[in-house]
């Protein structure tokens, strides 16, 4: 279930200089998991921005988005006290129900996002998650410490080898021989086919989509599973191993 209201920005602040997170002060219970979205009304834009949501709380939701476009370098000119019309709680979001004690939660840029609250969710779970953030430079890099923060071991991938491990997420995973009985994973398709191909654990992918409504109703995500046509935007966009067909 989603809901429609408006949301005043407490922050906007940029992470790198093409990244940029803004937190969010609104009504948040229908954000129910990690890896929902959120679908944004911008001024002048005929269709909403979709951005993954980060973290939130009883009362706020932080997001964090990369400027590549006329939208979100439109997003980044806001200041604190803005109000903006949101729509919130779309998509199935990462589901936790499982057996697995020690998870491998594995971004991509900006698929790294969705993992920190779910991160934080397994950690409240009684789980011991390892996270592997993938980029492709130095410069890229975010939330490197926040996730050490919480405890957990991370491992940082570049591209060119500027920080962390040289190479991709599945390099980390192979050259460090990491032991996991489970994977979430958000990024580029590329990334996530690789890491399919790579693991044999059982899974669950986030996938981006261009989306028109967000909610399922104009069909425009609509994708083949081994189960059927799913919308990704509300059917998804988290899909399990098992279904998904490349």
């Amino acid at each position: 279930m989603y809901k429609r209201d408006i949301y005043k920005i407490v922050s906007n602040e940029p992470l790198t200089p093409a990244v940029s997170r803004m937190v969010l002060e609104g009504d948040t219970q229908y954000i129910t998991r990690s890896g929902q979205f959120v679908n944004i009304e911008l001024e002048g834009k005929f269709l909403r921005r979709p951005i993954s949501v980060a973290d939130y709380d009883e009362r706020t939701i932080t997001i964090i988005y990369k400027v590549v476009g006329s939208g979100t370098r439109q997003m980044q000119q806001m200041v604190a006290g803005k109000e903006l019309d949101i729509l919130t709680g779309l998509g199935n979001g990462f589901d936790t129900n499982n057996d697995a004690q020690n998870p491998l939660l594995v971004g991509g840029g900006v698929g790294v996002p969705p993992m920190y609250n779910l991160c934080k969710r397994l950690l409240s779970e009684g789980k011991q998650p390892k996270v592997i953030i993938g980029f492709n430079t130095k410069e890229e890099v975010f939330y490197l410490e926040e996730f050490k923060a919480l405890g957990v071991e991370v491992f940082c991938a570049t591209a060119d080898g500027s920080m962390g491990d040289k190479g991709f997420v599945t390099d980390v995973i192979r050259e460090r021989a990491l032991e996991f009985d489970y994977i979430y994973t958000c990024g580029p398709l590329p990334m996530l086919k690789a890491l399919y191909d790579a693991t044999e654990v059982d899974a669950q992918f986030s996938f981006e989509e261009r989306m028109g409504c967000g909610f399922g109703a104009c069909m425009g995500c609509t994708c083949k599973t081994k189960y059927g046509n799913k919308r990704i935007c509300k059917d998804g966009p988290i899909l399990k191993r098992e279904e998904i067909i490349w």
